[in-house]
């Protein structure tokens, strides 16, 4: 026959019905699995506290702060401040927030209910009322746990660990604590439902419950892009996570309108300051515009230089919107410079420079943070630190600012003041009086319009602080879809249970196929071998089955052996021309593969068709063939083998010996065969095989006999049976399932590929029984004890 160069299988079909059938076989692990995932999951669940969920729904409503638009018309607050939604969001789940939160309705206290699995906790309706005698500081920073359990109406068991002793104690009386005294008052008439059960009581630092729940609220949008944002929490509460948020919304909202009219109390402020000071200006110059006239007589002065003041008309304009500029940033000045520590600025007083206008909104931002962070934290904080940092640094550029501003108002009005100048040296002219008047009516006017217009801005900012609102409107307070709790979701927990259950063995049995490089069955034989004929595949032993076929056995090993026997017989046929025996040779790659085995039950299988068979050791180094033909059920027959002591060795060496002197005629069950041992190992077993004696051997047996069986040694180990393979009709090469290696296989394929030897086939030994192909799926030996489903390796 001929095999391709390589002499391995190009084949690259994928058989999927093999892939499947190679984990299907395995389905009492896949039942087993899934069904331990069902029952570890069903556990879980039964002691597993469930989840509820509370949600809400809110609308932002005012994305921009009314009171820092008292002065829009000046159009100082148009610049891009971000995403307005984002912003909410972030300073809604602000750690401030849900710290004020956490102390309303004191979240740092919990209670339990102790179970035998799990515990429950008790939220609203308390059994007992707990009262702390230290102060708040102390007891929110505090991380303290003990145990109650009522005893009667009147008194209580104490204890500081779960059952450790514990003391009696009467309700009302003082206890003495790390954190220091608490007393515990009775909230219920009767003990009957309370009675003897065990609470326990969890005392946390408010900051870390802040913390925690900070992590568990989740906000998202209606939709992208919507005002509408949704409010989840799950809580093994559900009153308490509608209550947290319920409460949350409210701080918030509080918060946002106190900030605002913060604002707004400064900004009228300020202004209510301005008037003040230009109230007594604008009394001084009316009096003296009274004196004036009053002094002179003078009731109605017509103007004389009419057409001169025209021409000066628009250059006093200027003037007078200078100097409102200029008092008014002189005024910020001021405040900017004397002001201690970090208070709000007024904001949008009416500057026509938006740097400073811009920056006064960044500085009462962060102001107003940072009065929000000293209410859970001191000056230390490097948060605080960082923004007081900030602040100094935006006060010094509103510093700079300002005085840049004033310095430019005061040149502009100075340049101003040299044109009215000229203007008004033309009314030299005019009677003294009149210019003196109109000087006073100037400044009159000046400061009469720069008086209207902060009554104007004052009336705004009161109507800001009135209007003040929150930037949420409710839409839904915190409700629950339903009373069932959400997680965990059964469903969703058993169908994964299943998935992982049947994921596991999979996964084992797809790594142990991954590096399995080891031949188990004839398929995987053929796959390597490609054309080279697998003659069989033999079934594994147990330990207490019978390594020895006879005629009448119908075990799956005897089945085995006859399916291998006939598809030899077809290849001797094929192959063989000579009318003489046929020479078997039996070999493998390395000892333990089974070839003394099948050397011997192959002998006896063709011996069962009334043939003259013969069996000959020719593994001189390693002999094993003597154990197969040492039990009670073999019979040795004739008195001329000299109890067995002669073998081929002694054969090949000693000329005086002939092939009868070393036949061993023996009745195995009741099948009568020809045996030539091994005999005593030879120290150069390579040359006696190589000597003339062993071909006279073999010219002499296959005379006599139908068959020669020649049980030699592995070929990958030694070279003895190479040597001697000139001789073989029909070489078996048998693999072990689970041992055998198939790379191994590389090297009597080469061998045949070389023309080293001829006529190679192979057999499978050592067979799983689920492995086996025909013979073990359809009950070849219906006499042998089948395993039961559960030994299905």
């Amino acid at each position: 026959m001929d095999i391709n160069t390589s002499g391995l299988s190009n084949q690259t079909t994928v058989d999927y019905k093999e892939i499947v059938k190679k984990y299907t076989r395995y389905w009492p692990w896949f039942v087993f699995s899934a069904l331990l995932f069902l029952m570890l999951i069903f556990v879980y669940m039964r002691y597993d506290v469930p989840l509820y969920s509370a949600q809400a729904s809110i609308k932002i409503t005012n994305k921009g702060s009314s009171e820092l638009n008292v002065f829009k018309d000046l159009e100082v607050l148009s610049g891009d401040s971000g995403d307005p939604i984002e912003d909410e969001v972030l300073s809604f789940k602000s750690r401030s927030n849900l710290i004020e939160v956490a102390k309303r309705l004191q979240l740092n206290v919990k209670v339990l209910a102790i179970g035998d699995i799990k515990n429950s906790e008790i939220y609203g309706d308390l059994p007992f009322k707990i009262n702390f005698i230290e102060s708040d500081s102390v007891i929110r920073n505090a991380n303290f746990d003990f145990y109650i359990q009522p005893k009667t109406n009147t008194t209580f068991a104490f204890s500081l660990q779960k059952d450790s002793p514990s003391k009696k104690f009467d309700f009302g009386e003082d206890i003495s604590t790390k954190i220091g005294d608490i007393i515990i008052t009775p909230n219920f008439k009767d003990i009957s439902n309370f009675r003897n059960k065990e609470f326990k009581v969890e005392v946390r630092p408010i900051n870390t419950v802040a913390q925690y729940y900070q992590r568990s609220i989740s906000i998202a949008p209606e939709q992208k892009g919507a005002s509408v944002l949704n409010i989840y929490l799950y809580d093994p509460v559900l009153k308490k996570a509608q209550d947290i948020i319920n409460e949350l919304i409210k701080v918030y909202n509080e918060n946002e309108i106190n900030d605002k009219r913060n604002i707004a109390n400064r900004t009228s402020q300020f202004i209510e300051d301005r008037i003040s000071n230009i109230y007594s200006d604008l009394s001084s110059v009316d009096q003296n515009a009274e004196e004036f006239k009053s002094n002179r007589g003078l009731t109605d002065i017509s103007s004389q230089a009419s057409l001169n003041l025209n021409s000066g008309a628009l250059s006093e304009q200027e003037l007078q919107n200078t100097q409102i500029q200029l008092q008014i940033a002189s005024s910020m000045k001021d405040i900017v410079e004397n002001s201690d520590g970090f208070e709000v600025l007024p904001s949008n007083i009416g500057l026509s420079d938006q740097s400073i206008a811009t920056t006064t909104a960044r500085y009462n931002e962060l102001a107003l943070e940072r009065k929000k962070l000293l209410e859970s934290s001191n000056d230390k904080n490097p948060i605080i630190v960082n923004i007081d940092e900030q602040l100094s640094n935006l006060k010094q550029n509103m510093q700079s600012s300002l005085g840049s501003m004033t310095n430019n108002l005061n040149l502009q009005a100075n340049s101003l003041s040299k044109r009215l100048s000229t203007i008004n040296s033309r009314l030299y002219s005019a009677p003294k009086n009149e210019r003196k008047l109109r000087d006073i009516t100037r400044k009159q006017e000046t400061t009469e319009a720069l008086y209207l217009y902060l009554l104007q801005k004052r009336e705004e900012a009161q109507i800001a602080f009135a209007s003040s609102e929150p930037n949420f409107k409710v839409i839904d307070w915190a409700y629950s879809l339903s009373s069932s709790p959400i997680g965990p979701n059964k469903r969703i927990m058993y169908l994964a249970a299943i998935f992982v259950g049947l994921l596991i063995p999979f996964m084992i049995l797809y790594v142990r196929d991954l590096l399995d490089t080891k031949i188990h069955n004839k398929r995987d034989l053929e796959k390597i071998v490609d054309i080279i004929p697998v003659l069989g595949e033999l079934p594994k032993l147990g330990r207490k089955e019978k390594k020895l076929i006879h005629t009448q056995d119908r075990s799956i090993l005897a089945e085995s052996l006859r399916i291998l026997r006939t598809n030899l017989d077809y290849l001797l046929k094929t192959n063989s021309s000579s009318e003489n025996g046929n020479v078997i040779f039996v070999t493998s790659s390395v000892s333990g593969e089974g070839k003394t085995f099948v050397s011997s039950n192959l002998t006896m299988t063709l011996a069962s068709t009334d043939k003259k068979v013969l069996l000959i050791g020719a593994d001189i180094r390693n002999p094993k063939l003597y154990t197969f033909f040492s039990g009670k059920d073999v019979d040795k027959l004739g008195t001329k083998i000299r109890d067995n002591k002669d073998g081929l060795s002694e054969y090949l060496f000693n000329d005086d010996l002939g092939i009868k002197d070393v036949i061993n005629p023996i009745l195995a069950h009741d099948t009568t065969i020809d045996v030539i041992y091994s005999g005593k190992i030879p120290p150069n077993p390579a040359e006696l095989l190589m000597s003339d004696r062993f071909e006279e051997l073999f010219k002499d047996v296959s005379k006599k006999y139908d068959y020669i069986v020649v049980d030699t040694a592995p070929m990958l180990v030694v070279t003895d049976t190479l040597l001697i393979s000139k001789y073989a009709d029909q070489i078996l090469y048998i693999t072990k399932a689970g041992m055998t290696e198939k790379k191994v296989l590389e090297y009597p394929l080469k061998l045949k590929n070389d023309k080293k030897i001829k006529n190679l086939s192979f057999v499978v030994n050592n067979v799983k029984q689920l492995d086996l192909g025909y013979g073990g799926k359809y009950g070849y030996g219906y006499g042998k004890t089948l395993k039961k489903w559960w030994k299905f390796t």
